[in-house]
């Protein structure tokens, strides 16, 4: 599984955007890859640590807990890493 990390906060119009790019991304992904994706969202304001980290950068995308993008998310960089990441897990699950 790979798990994309939206880090945002609730009347961020930033984090709306990306959410968006992060949905339209996985819809044009064929089934079985986006299968194996996960999306996490957390709120800067849930979490003390997360706030301290990237406050100044929401949104941020994670994948695999890796940063991969903040404040604005180019939708074919994604899909790349997306595709990267999810083909890297195949390739070492047939080891």
């Amino acid at each position: 599984m790979t798990t994309l990390t939206l880090i945002g906060k609730d009347g961020c119009h930033l984090c709306d955007v990306a959410r968006g790019v992060i949905e339209h991304v996985l819809a044009d992904l064929p089934e079985a890859i986006a299968d194996t994706v996960t999306v996490d969202e957390k709120s800067i304001h849930d979490d003390p640590a997360l706030h301290a980290a990237w406050w100044e950068k929401i949104p941020v995308i994670l994948i695999d807990g890796e940063p991969h993008a903040h404040w604005r998310v180019n939708p074919d960089r994604l899909r790349t890493a997306v595709l990267e990441s999810t083909d890297a897990r195949t390739r070492g699950a047939l080891r």
